[in-house]
């Protein structure tokens, strides 16, 4: 369906809806998987950790950045390499080399505003929140 049919007449309105389609091997996948690892190795060892990580590749390149305020003690390095080892990426040729690729980290504290508005609507929801939305806290 496209939009102009979604529309009513009244609006009148003509347009073309568009989306992007990712495959394997895309450097959208390679960086959510990247960013993925990292969440999920803070959540195994503090399940409290508050992580906004985002991640972005070039040839040969990794930039790890964001805000993560956890307990856990994690090799944010080491799982970037892991990640592109499990992921197929062992050949410069292809790009990136898991093994030689170089790494850049800016990860800093979670800001004292943002854990404040986490923590406020983490107790919202314990508390009976009625929005589904509040129980994730400030996640996407």
């Amino acid at each position: 369906m496209t939009f102009s049919e979604r529309a009513t007449p009244a609006q009148n309105i003509s347009g073309l809806w568009t989306s992007e389609s990712v495959t394997e091997g895309h450097p959208d996948k390679v960086c959510d998987q990247i960013s993925d690892a990292v969440l999920d190795a803070c959540l195994a060892e503090d399940p409290e950790s508050h992580v906004a990580c985002e991640t972005g590749v070039s040839s040969d390149l990794v930039m790890v950045f964001g805000e993560i305020t956890t307990s856990a003690d994690i090799d944010v390095e080491q799982i970037v390499r892991n990640t592109l080892l499990h992921i197929g990426y062992t050949d410069r040729a292809w790009g990136i080399d898991a093994a030689t690729c170089k790494v850049l980290l800016s990860i800093n504290r979670q800001s004292p505003d943002i854990d404040a508005g986490v923590r406020g609507l983490a107790g919202e929801a314990s508390h009976g929140g009625d929005d589904p939305f509040d129980r994730h806290g400030a996640g996407d």
